[in-house]
């Protein structure tokens, strides 16, 4: 099942359609796949590599799926849960910026990044069909668990294209 464009905000509606397919846990476990493997093609002395100045290095970029996923994986879990609390939005570049990703051995943030997604998996895969539907607030719009998701999958889905045809 896909989640309705009603179930998130229109900001997202790009990365929900980069996602294929109805199962998104399958989807999540087999982009795993991939993006490790996309990763790992990095060397450790193109960690620090940006295309252009302005840009994120790959570090930063590995980084930043790192938070993006553990704030959205929280967002998810919260909803699921029945939380009603309206749940805050965050600053991507802030959080690059003081992340220090640059400073860390570009294996290492690969390999968190890779058992955040299997942690994620577990707790997705135990989410019944009903908070799959729940809906609630995160920067302050609403959206539901599904959505959350397919957000997650398709942001992933983004920045991978954007390392291959930019970075490698």
């Amino acid at each position: 099942m896909r989640p309705n464009p009603g179930d998130y905000s229109d900001y997202y509606n790009n990365y929900v359609k980069l996602v294929e397919g109805e199962d998104i846990i399958k989807a999540l476990y087999e982009q795993n796949k991939i993006t490790q493997d996309i990763l790992n093609s990095f060397s450790e002395h193109k960690g620090n590599y940006c295309y252009a100045d302005g840009k994120w290095t790959v570090k930063e970029v590995v980084g930043h799926l790192i938070d993006t996923e553990r704030v959205f994986a929280y967002r998810a879990l919260c909803i699921a849960r029945g939380d009603k609390k309206s749940l805050p939005g965050f600053e991507q570049d802030d959080y690059v910026k003081e992340g220090n990703f640059n400073r860390r051995e570009l294996f290492d943030l690969n390999y968190e990044f890779r058992l955040l997604r299997e942690s994620n998996l577990l707790l997705f895969k135990s989410f019944t069909p009903e908070m799959f539907r729940r809906k609630g607030f995160a920067n302050e719009s609403s959206i539901s668990v599904l959505a959350i998701l397919f957000i997650i999958a398709g942001h992933e889905k983004h920045h991978m294209n954007i390392l291959k045809e930019k970075y490698l």
